[in-house]
């Protein structure tokens, strides 16, 4: 009997000390969320390539760096009447410390002056690939290359539409 007792004493303690380890606890938690500034991209100069000259016979390049330095190859000269000639400038706004990606044209663009084109490509940028908003603003300069053919018509060549760059928050 004494042994009955024991059993159903322990089978007791157990059941009571089992109900407690299956009891159900909760916590709580918070939700929140963070609006930062939209990123912004503000065209401030065109891409300008300035005044050159074409040989009658040999096609060449002008290249605009984005520091806003010309250079030209093949039957191109660059007169002492230079003209306008700049890298494209964009401001480029947001949450400063925050880095994005810069896209540009992944192309060509044909650029005309009645009938007669020529090409723009091999496009450059200061910053190149990704920035870092320091203050919040920075500034994107954007290059390219200029393809002119052996007896290039003259006139103003331009684009009705122009050309889009692209910044993303990373």
């Amino acid at each position: 009997m004494k042994k009955n007792f024991l059993s159903l004493l322990a089978i007791g303690i157990i059941a009571v000390f089992s109900n407690n380890a299956n009891a159900q606890v909760s916590a709580t938690a918070n939700a929140t969320a963070t609006i930062v500034a939209p990123i912004t991209i503000t065209q401030v100069d065109d891409l300008e390539f300035g005044n050159l000259a074409v040989q009658s016979g040999t096609a060449g390049t002008v290249v605009m760096a984005p520091a806003g330095t010309r250079t030209k190859t093949g039957g191109v000269t660059l007169p002492a009447t230079t003209g306008t000639f700049n890298a494209a400038d964009f401001t480029i706004g947001g949450t400063a410390g925050y880095t994005y990606a810069i896209t540009l044209p992944a192309g060509a663009l044909t650029i005309n002056s009645g009938a007669n084109t020529m090409t723009v490509d091999t496009w450059t940028s200061t910053p190149s690939g990704t920035g870092t908003l320091t203050g919040g603003n920075e500034t994107l300069k954007v290059g390219a290359t200029l393809n002119v053919a052996a007896g290039q018509a003259g006139g103003t060549y331009q684009h009705a539409t122009g050309f889009s760059v692209t910044v993303n928050y990373n």
